[in-house]
């Protein structure tokens, strides 16, 4: 996979990132997203495929993207295809400062130190070049405006934008609504960014015991049992980008 295309993980965390604040929106769901867009970028670099709610490797070969290759990794050792929902709701630690730290090599962020309270430290992010964010978003708001059936890795995108709740970050307040509406209706663009954004809303639910109906799913053959849950409120056991 060339390095001259973002991946949608990185294009996920700019579309989070607040300039006001050098802070991700909604921290805690974006985690699940960054896990799905990673599922959607293999997908679209033909490594895995979805089978029925399942994630399926049908090329492991390296993409050449590390954290890519390591989510790949980590699949094709599953040696059968995992349920989307159970593969986005296990333990990501550190997944979202992977990526910042990622995006600060690149230079299409900047780390600033401060402090809270005058005692403990901070880290916030500044995207160098604002272009590139406005690109991004800019394909979204196309998207949304002309109602013409976006690209797989735009529909992708609305998708994960809209379950990670990114919608009322990028479309503020009632004058928003009916955007917010249409980047929902996005989803059923794509079929894989809609089986992933719809895992990452089941695992923000609770929901994972049963496949989704009408996902076209057989049988679940894993057990409920010991599935990894995100929790829904409270602190989360991974490292958080100030």
């Amino acid at each position: 996979m060339g390095r001259s295309r973002r991946t949608l993980p990185e294009e996920l965390l700019l579309l989070a990132l607040d300039p006001a604040t050098g802070t991700t929106a909604q921290p805690q769901s974006l985690d699940l997203g960054l896990a799905g867009a990673q599922l959607v970028e293999l997908a679209l670099a033909g490594r895995i495929a979805p089978d029925g709610d399942r994630i399926a490797v049908v090329a492991p070969r390296p993409t050449g993207d590390p954290t890519l290759d390591c989510a790949l990794e980590l699949l094709r050792r599953r040696g059968a295809p995992v349920r989307a929902v159970h593969w986005i709701g296990g333990p990501r630690l550190g997944l979202r400062q992977t990526y910042l730290s990622h995006l600060e090599r690149c230079g299409m962020v900047h780390a600033v130190a401060g402090q809270m309270c005058g005692v403990l430290p901070t880290t916030r992010y500044q995207a160098t070049d604002t272009e590139i964010s406005r690109e991004i978003r800019a394909r979204l708001d196309s998207a949304i405006r002309t109602g013409v059936p976006p690209d797989p890795r735009t529909a992708a995108l609305a998708a994960l934008a809209h379950a990670v709740g990114l919608g009322k970050h990028l479309y503020p307040g009632n004058e928003g609504r009916s955007s917010r509406s249409r980047l929902r209706d996005l989803i059923r663009h794509d079929p894989m960014g809609g089986l992933v954004a719809h895992a990452v809303m089941d695992v923000q639910n609770g929901v994972g015991a049963q496949p989704r109906r009408g996902a076209g799913a057989r049988p679940a053959a894993e057990p409920a049992r010991g599935v990894p849950m995100q929790p829904r409120h409270g602190s989360m056991a991974r490292a958080v980008a100030h």
